[in-house]
């Protein structure tokens, strides 16, 4: 089921909204959300992570009106900094993420290690999260975001601070996964969205300035660009152009 923001206005104290009566629905499958610093790309899936509430508007679940627990248990969260917990090693950190969102601690503990096994890190379930990689942490995050059985998982730049290799780790986690989860994935990387995506949105000023399928997205580009530099070509006729 699709996540559905209508008419959502946020600020952050006194200053001007970051979003204003933004409405937007995001198609099943995987959704990269595309935009520069200060777009606010990080409030809105704050937002529809329920981890921040809207000055006005609601959030919804498809068409469905869910109290927040409920919607919680379907939507997963992985905010841009990934810390491990003090004191736990990796399965007991994603079974405390399950409790977290309402499981039992033996129904938690259970799917702990299905979700380990969805993200590659089974082998590394007894040590301490504090021992964890930059994109082992990653993984970890993205299994604590999978424990409770989510619909759909937002993640807020995955990739920031990873190396090549890591990221491209994280793109065949994510081709392998999204098949049965809904991905909405922030990011400013462009390069390997056809491979990773199937649709793109793409935010300047808290608006929308584009949603739409991969290959549209991509015919924006001058035909002249070459196919490695479509994408850049395309966003920064969005962004920099319209901004």
């Amino acid at each position: 089921m699709p996540i559905k923001l209508s008419n959502c206005t946020f600020g952050y104290r006194r200053g001007l909204p970051v979003i204003e009566r933004l409405s937007i629905s995001f198609e099943p499958g995987a959704t990269v959300l595309l935009g520069p610093n200060g777009a606010g790309k990080s409030t809105l899936l704050g937002i529809a992570a329920t981890a921040l509430k809207p000055k006005a508007g609601e959030v919804r679940l498809g068409d469905s009106t869910t109290s927040v627990r409920a919607y919680r248990r379907k939507v997963g969260w992985l905010p841009q900094q990934v810390r491990p917990v003090a004191g736990l090693k990796v399965r007991e950190q994603v079974a405390y993420g399950g409790w977290l969102k309402g499981m039992s601690r033996a129904a938690a503990w259970d799917a702990s290690a299905a979700a380990l096994a969805k993200v590659r890190l089974t082998q590394l379930a007894d040590r301490r999260g504090t021992e964890l990689s930059g994109g082992q942490l990653r993984r970890l995050g993205i299994a604590q975001a999978l424990v409770h059985d989510a619909e759909v998982v937002l993640l807020d730049e995955p990739t920031a601070g990873l190396d090549p290799a890591q990221r491209a780790a994280f793109r065949r986690l994510l081709a392998e996964l999204q098949d049965t989860v809904s991905f909405i994935v922030s990011t400013h990387q462009t390069e390997d969205l056809a491979a990773s995506y199937r649709s793109v949105v793409v935010l300047d000023q808290g608006q929308v300035r584009y949603q739409g399928s991969i290959g549209e997205f991509l015919d924006r580009a001058p035909a002249a660009v070459p196919e490695e530099r479509r994408a850049e070509a395309a966003y920064a006729r969005l962004v920099v152009e319209e901004a």
